[in-house]
């Protein structure tokens, strides 16, 4: 099977998991489906650890290493400590475009009070356009992690915000002038680049909120792949099926304009900026205030169901499976 641009597919990276030894009693948690970092034990607390790239965007992509990076972390119950960052450039690249990169790395390293402590730069051959890889460490007492495996049937699954913030500003910014060309309102388009900062791509503060106002039984930043991905790496994590409310899940306005003139699905757009939580169903309403009292929107989307109930969506009246995406809407459209 050749593979296209994008995540490996879940069931392929699922078997190679498998294979991966486990002979470092310290190693708490390896690499898993679903779940986001890499716990180390270092005694009274755990080490955690994340690595990710950026590799669709070509401006801000220091700004993003660090909130992708930050966002894995949050949704273990993890606070961020220390970044290394590696950096590739293609030939032909200003000295200028690399400090431009290393502000945007030690500007948001500095707003979550992240150390960027090492990396590797290098300026390499076949490049189309910068690539960037953060390595991010942080730490978490035992009693306060959370892993997506602790999803338990009947948990309420919780969106906050809408879909999706991340593709769609990335479409804005990378994509442009197509979408003028089919349509779309400069405004909207203008609207939408923002949209990294407003609502923004951070889960962070909803994660911290979330943990302090209920007992957390699975968070998730549904990344690449999309919110639809998302839920299947959570039911995967925590061994669950999943029904899904499709009425309660805010496509934004203009992540819905940029997806029909580009002919995507919102449901597999790379959605960076909205948090899954998986909490017990009488905890629900006090986590969703908790939320609203900072500012940020959420909903009830779902059930955590018995996994021999599958992963199913309320369309209307009718229950149909959640979609499945082989790679996320963003890859196909730059695949095109």
């Amino acid at each position: 099977m050749k593979l296209k641009a994008g995540k490996l597919p879940p069931e392929l990276l699922g078997r190679l998991l498998k294979d991966v030894p486990a002979n470092d009693p310290r190693v708490a948690l390896g690499p898993k489906v679903g779940e986001d970092a890499a716990l180390i034990d270092f005694g009274d607390r755990y080490l955690a650890a994340k690595t990710d790239p950026i590799t669709f965007a070509s401006d801000l992509i220091g700004w993003y290493l660090v909130q992708v990076n930050c966002n894995d972390l949050a949704v273990m119950g993890a606070t961020p400590k220390w970044l290394m960052a590696t950096l590739l450039l293609p030939e032909g690249t200003e000295d200028t475009q690399v400090q431009e990169i290393f502000q945007q790395l030690t500007t948001a390293a500095a707003e979550h009070d992240i150390t960027l402590v090492g990396g590797h730069t290098e300026v390499s051959f076949g490049l189309p356009r910068p690539i960037a890889v953060g390595v991010l460490l942080g730490e978490v007492d035992k009693s306060d992690v959370v892993l997506t495996s602790g999803i338990e049937p009947g948990d309420a699954i919780v969106l906050t915000g809408g879909i999706a913030i991340e593709g769609t500003a990335l479409l804005a910014r990378e994509a442009e002038a197509q979408l003028l060309d089919r349509g779309v309102p400069k405004a909207t388009i203008e609207t939408a680049k923002q949209m990294l900062f407003t609502p923004g791509i951070s889960v962070r503060e909803a994660a911290e909120t979330a943990r302090r106002a209920v007992s957390v039984h699975g968070m998730h930043d549904p990344t690449e792949g999309g919110l639809a991905s998302g839920l299947a790496e959570i039911a995967a994590a925590g061994e669950v099926g999943l029904t899904i409310n499709r009425a309660a899940i805010e496509v934004l306005p203009e992540c819905r304009a940029i997806c029909d003139a580009l002919d995507l699905d919102p449901m597999g757009l790379i959605a960076s900026g909205a948090l899954l939580a998986a909490v017990a169903s009488d905890d629900a309403a006090m986590l969703l205030a908790a939320l609203e009292a900072e500012g940020v929107a959420a909903r009830v989307i779902g059930t955590a169901t018995d996994p021999g109930e599958g992963l199913q969506m309320r369309v209307g009246g009718e229950l149909v499976p959640i979609p499945i995406f082989e790679r996320d809407e963003l890859a196909r459209y730059f695949g095109n």
